[in-house]
């Protein structure tokens, strides 16, 4: 994987517009009942990057960016402002957050996620890039210290503990994180005059599986 570990500038992700997109393939029966099925386990997000920008400055930021990545070659890290953290966007962060695993006395690594629930209903969705000195751990209802108790890999999502939790012990964490993207197109046309004017420009990205 192509891949520099590096955010966008997030005063230009700011603005942008952007969320998740999902693929679903709709077949309607002869008598006009639907099959829905989808060929996606994980959403994938998708954002423009041309619509954050407020002046020259930040065109000219968002362009010494892009060529540094070489268009599409190299993915970055994205900080999608609508959520990028493990609980409520209006609550401090907190190590119980999200339940990342159960104890079974062996297992001492652990997969970051965000659970989304709506009724009875939910999706679990992988991370994998941490924000670095934003992640809290416990086990049980008792917050554990890093580097003595825990230790993460930020850029992989992967979660170590120093010793195996016994068995069924809840394992929960909160953090912050981001999107692992890559720009969209491999040409970025600008105009002063246009911009000047109101216009900015169309820079898509779109979310990596990684």
């Amino acid at each position: 994987m192509q891949f520099h570990e590096v955010r966008f500038p997030a005063s230009l992700s700011f603005g942008s517009l952007g969320g998740p997109e999902r693929r679903t393939e709709v077949v309607t029966l002869a008598n006009g009942f639907e099959e829905r099925n989808t060929p996606w386990a994980h959403s994938r997000r998708r954002y423009d990057a041309g619509a954050g920008l407020r002046s020259l400055d930040d065109v000219e930021t968002m362009i010494a960016f892009f060529e540094a990545r070489q268009g599409q070659l190299y993915g970055f890290r994205w900080k999608d402002w609508s959520d990028y953290r493990s609980g409520s966007a209006t609550r401090e962060l907190s190590f119980s957050d999200q339940d990342i695993g159960i104890g079974d006395g062996a297992q001492t690594v652990f997969a970051a996620t965000k659970t989304y629930r709506s009724g009875v209903h939910e999706y679990v969705r992988p991370l994998s890039k941490l924000v670095e000195g934003s992640v809290r751990v416990g086990v049980d209802g008792v917050e554990l210290t890093q580097g003595s108790d825990w230790d993460v890999d930020a850029n992989s999502g992967q979660i170590t503990l120093s010793a195996a939790p016994s068995a069924g012990a809840q394992i929960t964490a909160g953090y912050e994180f981001d999107v692992p993207v890559r720009f969209a197109i491999d040409a970025i046309q600008t105009s002063v005059a246009s911009f000047q004017a109101g216009e900015v420009p169309n820079v898509p990205v779109v979310e990596l599986r990684i």
